[in-house]
């Protein structure tokens, strides 16, 4: 006998329970009671350790950089001439691969080029030398005259004529004096710029003839490099040296080019204001300290206002210097942005303790190559390659084993077996007809399909009954 309200009861009572039950689910976890002397901080413990960390690898990549910098100090004498035939390469390469283009092969491709950069080489020479030859008698005549001009200058400006002539006298007799005592030391630093001047061509033979390596098989080169290392780093490798030749060549052709639009700007004021044959000289030096950035241009502008200032007056000397600025003013703030791109987005501080430095390691070979050296570092740190992943490593592990890499798997179409066995239609009916099998069969029993397994003999029917699909797993033999 059921007593009235007993069911109703019973719900409410599991109804309660099942909501306290979930009440309970729901509250979080008290947490542990910690006393305050034994709380521990891992923060500061992983700050402390990461900068640890970081300490001992800082000092460990700038001991191996100095041990770097001062074996390639040791060896200068060849590294400096690679560097160089680098940069030279860069120069070359854009109008040896028009040649390619155009059907020529490697050999005369490479021979139009290096002849072209001959003749090219020669001209800028004997622009410098024949002139300046010319003109140095002039030079040292203006000079004379400019020294014998001075006492006039001193009393122009209230000074004591003599005392001035007595000055330059002294001044004269003790060079000459120095000349005639200390002729030994004069004759041991004479001795050691002939071993200069001698490693100076054994370097230019150097750089000629690694150029015209570089020109003609540069690109088997790098591949023969990237051979001796690991599979795994080849690709960030490549990567790597894409950016930084790709970086110095876009610096030296941008070089060039502002070097050009200086001496062109500088020269058409320089060849009306003083002697023409003094002007030619100071136009390639122009071109040349644009290799020089910051630091170039103003020597050469320096040196130009100085010859005006010798051969003509103080007038002309003061019109270089405005001609100066303003040329050096336009390539900075409008050529020089579009020309280098991204080639040269180092701030003035970087390059001139880039040149400083290398002016202190290498001399005046440093202080040419130190901004591109620079600039490609930071290349290389902005765009950093990424690693290769796990399966395009062992993909390229197996090419270097000599086997061709494994083919990828075609997706299967909708509606396929999934059963390691299955196989394509066309391939099943070659197996029924191999069997005397036409048409559709029917099912076979469990035993059929086991033995199948078993012998690894399996394949897949696909019939159409009815407009559906359906797989039929082949009789046993």
């Amino acid at each position: 006998m059921n007593r009235p309200g007993t069911w109703s009861f019973l719900e409410s009572f599991l109804k309660r329970r099942k909501t306290a039950r979930a009440v309970v689910a729901e509250q979080p976890d008290p947490e542990p009671e910690t006393n305050a002397q034994d709380a521990t901080t891992p923060d500061d413990e992983d700050l402390l350790l990461r900068m640890s960390t970081a300490a001992w690898r800082i000092l460990v990549i700038g001991l191996f950089i100095a041990v770097i910098i001062y074996l390639l100090v040791q060896v200068r004498l060849a590294v400096i001439p690679v560097i160089l035939a680098v940069f030279v390469t860069a120069l070359l390469m854009p109008p040896t691969n028009w040649l390619r283009r155009h059907g020529l092969g490697r050999g005369s491709s490479t021979t139009i080029a290096m002849i072209g950069a001959l003749v090219v080489l020669s001209g800028v020479i004997t622009m410098i030398v024949q002139p300046a030859i010319d003109g140095f008698s002039g030079l040292v005549q203006s000079v004379q005259e400019a020294i014998e001009g001075l006492p006039k200058l001193a009393e122009a400006m209230g000074q004591d004529p003599q005392a001035v002539d007595q000055l330059i006298k002294n001044i004269t007799e003790q060079a000459q004096g120095a000349l005639q005592e200390d002729w030994a030391t004069w004759v041991s630093q004479a001795w050691a710029a002939g071993s200069s001047v001698a490693e100076l061509l054994v370097g230019l033979i150097l750089v000629l003839v690694l150029t015209i390596y570089f020109v003609h098989s540069g690109d088997r080169l790098v591949t023969w490099l990237l051979s001796l290392f690991p599979a795994q780093t080849r690709r960030s490798l490549g990567a790597a040296g894409e950016i930084a030749y790709g970086v110095m060549g876009r610096y030296v052709r941008g070089v060039a080019l502002v070097g050009l639009i200086d001496a062109v700007g500088i020269g058409v004021f320089l060849i009306f204001l003083i002697d023409p044959s003094l002007a030619i000289p100071l136009i390639v030096l122009t071109f040349i300290g644009a290799f020089l950035p910051v630091i170039g241009a103003f020597v050469t502008g320096l040196l130009a206002a100085l010859v005006a200032l010798v051969t003509e007056d103080w007038v002309i000397a003061l019109i270089v210097v405005a001609v100066v600025i303003i040329v050096q003013q336009l390539e900075s703030h409008v050529f020089a942005p579009r020309v280098y791109g991204k080639a040269l987005e180092l701030p003035s501080a970087v390059v001139l303790l880039a040149i400083t430095i290398g002016g202190l390691v290498a001399s005046i070979a440093g202080m040419f190559l130190a901004t591109p050296t620079v600039a490609v570092l930071a290349a290389l740190l902005r765009n950093r390659p990424s690693t290769p992943s796990a399966a395009e490593q062992a993909e390229e592990g197996d090419e270097d084993a000599g086997g061709a890499p494994p083919p990828r798997r075609p997706p299967r179409p909708p509606g396929r077996s999934h059963h390691p066995g299955a196989v394509r239609a066309g391939q099943h009916r070659a197996v029924g007809a191999r069997r005397g099998r036409t048409g559709d069969g029917p099912v076979r029993p469990r035993r059929c399909r086991r033995a199948d397994r078993t012998a690894g003999r399996r394949a897949v029917k696909i019939t159409r009954v009815g407009g559906a699909l359906r797989i039929l797993l082949s009789p046993c033999a």
